[in-house]
């Protein structure tokens, strides 16, 4: 009986040594990772979404192993542990994972960093109207982070059959089209001129012309009559700026400073209205 306690005190003593060994070796290359991830990230500017997602699945490797010699060490759990160390038992569990699509995830996930659709940083727009900063791809899932400051938590395998709009992967400068009716009563030639005018003047605005357009002569800013509506003519302009946020910025004090001028200039932007006929019956 004493051989038997003695027995099971240096298997629960072996356990937790094993156990602590694995979160301390698990924690440090956890911390060790990240100071090497974010010195590389701010010295050589390169990417961290390689290396944080690599981060994960080496910790996740560093407790599998952890668990299986634990479970080496305990009579009952011995072939469970021989057969994880062995690799049969991995097998076991990514069919066991494969039907909660967490196999699923760990692919899209491996799929995401390996192609790059988007990256940490990135501004993206998924699910037609949702846009935001990915701030964290995972083995299961990214976080993305709304401009009202909410963590959106997306499984991969969702995000990878997505339709997504990366602003990053295109040109930074992005183009704002700036609507507004007039009545059919204004001088439509003033009116173009007010919103070039003002587009041109304000300090976000960039000129979007190549050297041949500026050779020809073409525009600074385009605006155009687009359509001949019910109660006003609603004309177009073509506004650019650097980045994202300065673009909404820009678009926003545009509505603003053109409404101010065709107020001054006596402009109307007319309300929607219905001419009613009425017939006296004879």
């Amino acid at each position: 009986m004493i051989k038997s306690i003695f027995t099971d005190f240096r298997t629960a003593l072996i356990v937790v040594i094993i156990s602590i060994s694995t979160i301390v070796i698990a924690y440090s290359f956890k911390y060790l990772s990240e100071r090497y991830i974010k010195k590389r990230t701010l010295t050589n500017h390169i990417d961290p979404t390689s290396y944080v997602f690599a981060r994960k699945v080496i910790t996740a490797v560093i407790y599998l192993i952890g668990i299986s010699f634990a479970l080496v060490q305990i009579p009952e759990m011995k072939i469970v542990g021989h057969s994880l160390l062995a690799g049969a038992g991995i097998l076991s569990l990514i069919a066991g994972l494969a039907s909660q699509q967490a196999l699923s995830n760990i692919m899209s996930g491996f799929l995401i960093v390996m192609f790059k659709p988007f990256k940490i940083n990135d501004r993206i727009t998924f699910n037609q109207n949702f846009t935001g900063i990915v701030e964290e791809i995972n083995l299961r899932q990214v976080v993305v982070r709304d401009f009202e400051n909410n963590r959106v938590i997306v499984p991969n395998s969702v995000i990878s059959t997505q339709v997504i709009v990366n602003a990053n992967l295109t040109e930074t400068k992005v183009c704002k089209m700036i609507e507004i009716g007039v009545g059919y009563d204004s001088d439509i030639g003033k009116a173009l001129k007010i919103m070039e005018e003002e587009i041109i003047k304000h300090p976000l605005h960039v000129d979007n012309r190549t050297a041949e357009d500026i050779q020809n002569n073409l525009p600074e800013v385009t605006c155009r009559v687009v359509a001949l509506g019910n109660s006003s003519i609603t004309l177009k302009a073509w506004a650019y700026s650097d980045t994202s946020s300065n673009g909404y910025t820009m678009y926003c004090d545009l509505l603003r400073s053109i409404k101010e001028r065709f107020d001054e200039e006596k402009i109307e932007i007319p309300y929607n209205y219905q001419n009613l006929i009425i017939k006296k019956a004879e």
